[in-house]
């Protein structure tokens, strides 16, 4: 990686991206072996698939990041959770494959997502999207880089571009969802965040139950940016605690972004005289 990236990042932090960096280039590599190749599939608890691909990724990721870092916690989608890691400092967050459906129809948008997370908050976080030959990464105060181009959100103009939920659009106020072009679905959470932070898309909802896997890495490299992803409190979600699931989020920036916040919490709120 170019030196000025990063150069004034913490000693450890650049370390551990460094780290992240590597170990996700080579599960990104391990992955590739199983593109389109038919591995095998098992389903998990609510329809969800798991393949042999994210086994192996997980891995492999687990193996050589715990070897390197073996004081740190560890909370994968693919590893059966342990309250050990809440005594960690520091905590690797990993979605070995995120995008499996995509993966598994031999769709190129899907990545592999490693982030460090401290006190809640994602302190250096990887995005390797080996498919499409794009390395996302970000470290606190340093800015967010795709292949080396440094990133930034693009300011909503007249008809901004949302993914999401249709429900969630559809609860816009009227001014705003008139205006609105909706995409098309995208089945990686981590890189539709990774969208907004490169500019190609100016927000999205997150529907209810995305787990800090999904979210961690992406959200430092939208957050470095200049974009934010809000829950229903209008705040950031914390990562790697007790509870590892969250309710409907919103990633964007600007007066977009806020409308969509009101949304989310409008929703979230009791009705009355319940």
């Amino acid at each position: 990686m170019p030196e000025a990236e990063t150069r004034e990042a913490p000693w450890d932090l650049q370390a551990d991206l460094d780290l992240l960096r590597d170990a996700a280039a080579e599960g990104g590599h391990i992955a590739m072996r199983y593109f389109r190749q038919k591995p095998e599939v098992w389903m998990k608890a609510g329809s969800s698939p798991v393949s042999e691909a994210d086994y192996a990724v997980d891995r492999y990721l687990r193996e050589t990041l715990l070897a390197a870092r073996p004081d740190y916690g560890w909370l994968s989608e693919e590893t059966a959770d342990s309250a050990a890691r809440l005594d960690a400092r520091r905590t690797f967050v990993v979605d070995p494959i995120d995008g499996t459906r995509a993966f598994l129809e031999g769709q190129d948008i899907w990545c592999v997502s490693v982030a460090v997370v401290e006190n809640g908050l994602s302190v250096a976080g990887v995005l390797d999207c080996p498919a499409r030959r794009q390395v996302y990464w970000a470290l606190p105060g340093r800015g967010a880089w795709r292949n080396g181009v440094k990133l930034k959100v693009r300011l909503p103009g007249g008809r901004p571009e949302i993914g999401g939920p249709k429900a969630l659009i559809d609860a816009m106020p009227e001014r705003w969802r008139d205006r609105l072009e909706r995409r098309a679905y995208i089945p990686s959470l981590a890189y539709r965040l990774a969208m907004i932070a490169d500019g190609s898309l100016d927000a999205t909802f997150v529907k209810p139950n995305a787990h800090d896997w999904d979210l961690a890495a992406a959200d430092l490299i939208l957050r470095e940016a200049g974009g934010t992803l809000l829950n229903d409190r209008q705040e950031q979600p914390p990562y790697a605690g007790k509870i590892v699931s969250h309710g409907a989020l919103a990633a964007g920036s600007g007066e977009l972004l806020g409308v969509m916040a009101d949304v989310i919490a409008s929703q979230a709120r009791p009705a009355s005289g319940a």
